[in-house]
C-alpha cells in the first residue's frame, strides 16, 4: 500500500513539474523579443520623422518601427525555433523596390540596434541577440517576409503583430507589441507589452510600461517593461452592471461604437465607454479597468485578424475571462491569417460574459428585424 501511494505521489510531482514546466522555454523568448520590440518602438516614436511613414492598401499608416519590430523579432524566434512557421502583419515588397532605399537604410539600423544591445536579465546569446548580432540587410528582409506563412490547423506557428495600434502609437496613446504562440490551432502562449500603459492605474505616478504574459494553463501575469517582477493577473468580478465600461478601439472605423452604445442600454450600463488603440484593452480587461471588451465589425464580410486577438485572447482566458465572438462561438486560429466566419469579439469576465453575449444577441435581432 505505502508503495502505491509513493508511486502515485512521485507521478503527481513529476506531473505537475512538467505542466509548471511547460512552454517555459517559448514564453522566456517571447517576453525578451517583446521587450526589446517595446524600447524599439519607444525610441521610433522619439525620433519618428515624417517622411518615414508608409500608407497600406487599406490606408492604415505603417512607420519604420512595425518594419523594424517584425525584423527583430522574427529574428529572435528563427534563432530560437528555427522550425517555426510565422505568421505576420508585415511584410517587406515595398522596401525592396529602389525607392524604398531610404526607409529600408532606418529600418535595418533600428532593427540592429536593438538586436546589438547589451544582454539583459533572461536574454541567451543563442536567439541572435547581444553585442556583434548585426545582420545584413538582406538578412532582416528576409525575416520581415518570414511571416508570410499562410497559418493552418496543424503543428506550431508565431503570429506577430510588431505595432498593433499604429494610430495610438502615432499620437502618442495605447499602441501594443504582440505575439503569440499558436499550437494546433489553440494559442498557448500571448505577450503583449504596452510601452505606454499606466504600471498601476490607480498611481499614475508610477509611470508606463508593462508587459503582459500568459501561458496556457498556468495563469496571466504583469511584468515591468524590462520583464521583470511579475504580478498575477485575475479579473475581478463585476459588482454593479450599472458601473461596468465597455473597452473600446478608439477609430469608430474599428469597431461599431452606436452598436455599443445600444448594447450599454440594453445592459442597464450607465458608465461611458473607455477607448483605447491596440491590445492593451485586453491588458486592461485583464486588471479590472473596464468590465467588458465589445469589438464589431463595421464592414460587412471584414474578417478578423488572427494576430489581432490571439495574445489577447489567452491572456483573458487565463486571468479568468471568456472570449468568443457574437454567436458564443470560441474564436477559431486554425483557419489561416483570419478568423474566418467568426463575427465580432466579446471579452469579458465568466461572471458577465453570458449577460454581454445575451444583450449583444439582441440588438443584432433587433436591427436585423429593422432591415
Amino acid at each position: 500500500m505505502l508503495t502505491a501511494l509513493r508511486t502515485r505521489f512521485a507521478w503527481f510531482f513529476s506531473s505537475s513539474s512538467s505542466m509548471a514546466t511547460s512552454y517555459a522555454q517559448e514564453e522566456k523568448v517571447a517576453i525578451a523579443a517583446v521587450r526589446r520590440a517595446c524600447v524599439l518602438t519607444s525610441s521610433v516614436f522619439e525620433k519618428l520623422i515624417k517622411n518615414e511613414t508608409l500608407v497600406k492598401g487599406d490606408k492604415s499608416p505603417v512607420t519604420v518601427g512595425d518594419f523594424a519590430a517584425q525584423a527583430l523579432i522574427s529574428t529572435i524566434l528563427q534563432n530560437a525555433f528555427p522550425n517555426d512557421p510565422i505568421v505576420g502583419e508585415e511584410d517587406a515588397s515595398d522596401l525592396r523596390v529602389e525607392s524604398g532605399k531610404a526607409m529600408r537604410d532606418r529600418i535595418i539600423s533600428l532593427a540592429n540596434d536593438a538586436l546589438t544591445a547589451p544582454l539583459a536579465a533572461g536574454d541567451d546569446p543563442l536567439w541572435g541577440v547581444g553585442p556583434g548580432r548585426d545582420q545584413s540587410a538582406d538578412q532582416l528582409l528576409d525575416a520581415i517576409d518570414r511571416g508570410n506563412h499562410t497559418g493552418g490547423s496543424q503543428g506550431r506557428m508565431w503570429t506577430i503583430d510588431p505595432i498593433d495600434g499604429t494610430k495610438g502609437f502615432l499620437r502618442g496613446e495605447q499602441y501594443a507589441v504582440c505575439l503569440s504562440l499558436i499550437v494546433d490551432s489553440k494559442v498557448q502562449v500571448g505577450v503583449i507589452g504596452c510601452p505606454n500603459l499606466p504600471i498601476d492605474p490607480a498611481h499614475p505616478e508610477k509611470g508606463t510600461g508593462a508587459i503582459f504574459s500568459a501561458v496556457r494553463g498556468q495563469g496571466a501575469r504583469q511584468l515591468s517593461l524590462e520583464g521583470t517582477d511579475p504580478i498575477p493577473l485575475r479579473i475581478p468580478p463585476t459588482t454593479s452592471l450599472e458601473a461596468l465600461k465597455f473597452l473600446e478601439s478608439v477609430e469608430a472605423a474599428h469597431s461599431s461604437h452606436s452598436f455599443n452604445d445600444r448594447v450599454s442600454a440594453a445592459l442597464g450600463i450607465k458608465a461611458g465607454p473607455l477607448r483605447m488603440d491596440s491590445q492593451a484593452k485586453y491588458a486592461s480587461l485583464c486588471r479590472g479597468e473596464g468590465g467588458a471588451y465589445l469589438r464589431m465589425p463595421t464592414v460587412v464580410g471584414y474578417k478578423e485578424k488572427i494576430w489581432d486577438h490571439a495574445p489577447g485572447q489567452i491572456l483573458v482566458e487565463e486571468a479568468g475571462g471568456v472570449v468568443t465572438d457574437s454567436r458564443g462561438e470560441p474564436l477559431d486560429f486554425g483557419l489561416g491569417r483570419t478568423l474566418g466566419k467568426n463575427y465580432g469579439v466579446i471579452a469579458a469576465g465568466k461572471d458577465v460574459h453570458s449577460q454581454v453575449l445575451a444583450a449583444v444577441q439582441k440588438v443584432q435581432g433587433e436591427l436585423e428585424a429593422k432591415v
